[in-house]
């Protein structure tokens, strides 16, 4: 298991109060056409310093991430999350965890994955949206009926199996590449994969039109990774 670094929470108290600094200065007022303050305009720029500093270590984690994930082992899954519709609601109990999952930035994680996948030759795939990754128990495959999101604890109301509801749902992820790749044991991913009926919801990752969300790596990244690998693959495509 990896925990959530939350590079947010790390430089909130900073931010905080640099907030309420700038808050008390003297801004700019477009009605009236009043200038800001040299304080405000310096509350600023460190307002920015933070910011720039929690994105660079958000970005420096999911590269050495991703990259240790596509190195060490030859299949990674990952699931098409519909993360705008898991924060969208819920209220002040549920608003710690709407920030830790926008922090986490998924949508990056899977970017990365995707073209540092063809790098290496390791294969990637996307579990569907509506697979129940979670509800579903790992041991005897029951589905529960809800799991909400507060609750990290999956708990099976059939065989009683107990486990982390994330590490529930990697095992589910792990069976379920195993029928696609057709070379796991159940006993490797926590359960039987003759009787596993998922198969359907899985595909490869593919290459969209837009490039971006099929994993075209930014400016500054191209030319990282295996040099040999992308190579080939980049013959094999024009080709």
């Amino acid at each position: 298991m990896i925990d959530n670094p939350k590079h947010t929470r790390k430089h909130a108290k900073v931010l905080r109060r640099l907030q309420r600094r700038a808050s008390r200065q003297i801004g700019p007022d477009r009605l009236t056409g009043q200038e800001p303050s040299q304080r405000w305009l310096r509350t600023q720029d460190q307002i920015r310093a933070v910011h720039t500093r929690t994105a660079d270590a958000r970005r420096d984690h999911l590269h050495k991430l991703t990259t240790r994930l596509v190195r060490d082992f030859g299949t990674v899954v990952v699931e098409d999350l519909n993360v705008t519709g898991m924060t969208r609601s819920g209220g002040a109990y549920k608003r710690g965890l709407n920030r830790a999952l926008r922090d986490a930035a998924l949508a990056e994680i899977r970017r990365q994955l995707t073209y540092k996948t063809e790098w290496t030759g390791t294969r990637l795939h996307v579990a569907d949206r509506w697979y129940p990754s979670s509800k579903t128990c790992s041991n005897c495959q029951v589905v529960k009926a809800k799991l909400p999101l507060n609750v990290r604890v999956f708990t099976c109301d059939s065989c009683g199996f107990r486990a982390d509801r994330d590490h529930n749902a990697a095992l589910n992820l792990a069976a379920l590449a195993a029928v696609v790749d057709g070379g796991a044991s159940s006993a490797s991913c926590g359960r039987d994969v003759k009787d596993a009926r998922q198969k359907p919801t899985i595909r490869p990752a593919i290459r969209r039109a837009d490039g971006i969300a099929a994993g075209t790596p930014h400016s500054g990244e191209r030319g990282r990774g295996n040099p040999a690998a992308h190579a080939e693959c980049t013959k094999q495509r024009s080709g």
